[in-house]
């Protein structure tokens, strides 16, 4: 048996329940899970918003990002060994991550260097994963161009600044309180304190928004970039009418899994880019940390340690 943090419904308080540890299938590895990561789309799935797109099979575990250690091989698993460190994101409909074993396609899983912890890497996966999709995949950003990063104090706004700058980027960031001083640690050009000062009036020009608040802000985002740059938001699709009335592409990027992104951005964290963390805590806290993640207030990953 092992414990998991499994929703029994939609907008149902997720709970720590005990459930038979699941055999690997043939394609599967079975992973002990050292530590999991919570998302914002941990609690769009709970709340069912994102049924349409991700439809949940109850009961549900939480959690898609995730770090460990090889337990168990399926039949026809191949290049992998007991004991390998590993990190992986899970399909949202399977979840599985916060729990203390959980089932992943083998070709999912991305080997784990050294040189990062098991935390770190629990909070690669979908925020780097998502800025660096956004940025490069969506956006094509290149060197010497200028990008506006909303809630740069976030999980992925705090890799998106990191990797626009490692790109030769100009960055600007919008936070608000302590989040301002972080945005200046990870290396913002200009932080905008959007409680006290109008975006739109300070920025003019930019080739891209990336916009992971939506609403006014994202609408008010158009007004902010060049003919022909491109507003990229994760959070909600773009007015089409709205991007052709301005002149520019919007897009909304729709984050999937992909083993080669991951072990691309693996690589940019063990290279020196910085995990944004705001709390790690123990698995027995999930109900706390989960209503934490759903507050908005989060700064950075939450990371709950799930090793025994």
């Amino acid at each position: 048996m092992m414990k998991a943090f499994q929703l029994s419904g939609y907008e149902v308080d997720p709970a720590l329940v005990e459930v038979e540890t699941p055999p690997p299938g043939a394609t599967e590895v079975l992973v002990r899970v050292a530590c999991a990561a919570l998302n914002p789309l941990d609690v769009k799935l709970w709340s069912g918003a994102m049924h349409g797109y991700f439809p949940l099979t109850f009961p549900a575990t939480v959690g898609t990002d995730l770090s460990g250690t090889v337990e168990a091989l399926g039949a026809d698993v191949t290049g992998w060994t007991i004991g390998d460190r590993i990190v992986a994101r899970t399909a949202p409909t399977s979840g599985g991550a916060v729990a203390e074993f959980t089932l992943v396609p083998a070709d999912q899983l991305v080997k784990l260097p050294d040189a990062i912890g098991f935390e770190d890497a629990a909070g690669i996966p979908t925020a780097a994963g998502t800025a660096w999709q956004a940025l490069f995949e969506v956006a094509d950003l290149r060197a010497g161009q200028t990008v506006l990063i909303h809630a740069g104090a976030g999980g992925v706004g705090s890799f998106a600044i990191q990797f626009a700058r490692a790109a030769g980027a100009r960055v600007i960031a919008t936070a608000s309180e302590d989040g301002i001083a972080v945005v200046e640690r990870l290396g913002a050009d200009v932080v905008i304190d959007y409680r006290h000062e109008d975006f739109a009036a300070r920025v003019s020009d930019a080739d891209v928004v990336v916009d992971t608040v939506g609403g006014e802000t994202q609408v008010r985002s158009f007004d902010v970039l060049r003919a022909g740059g491109i507003l990229a938001s994760t959070v909600s699709p773009p007015d089409d009418a709205m991007a052709k009335a301005h002149s520019v592409r919007a897009t909304f990027v729709f984050h999937s899994s992909d083993a080669a992104r991951l072990a691309s951005v693996v690589d940019k964290v063990a290279g020196g880019v910085r995990v944004l963390m705001d709390r790690a805590v123990p698995l027995a806290d999930a109900s706390e940390a989960f209503a934490y993640q759903a507050s908005g207030r989060a700064r950075g990953k939450i990371i709950l340690r799930v090793a025994r």
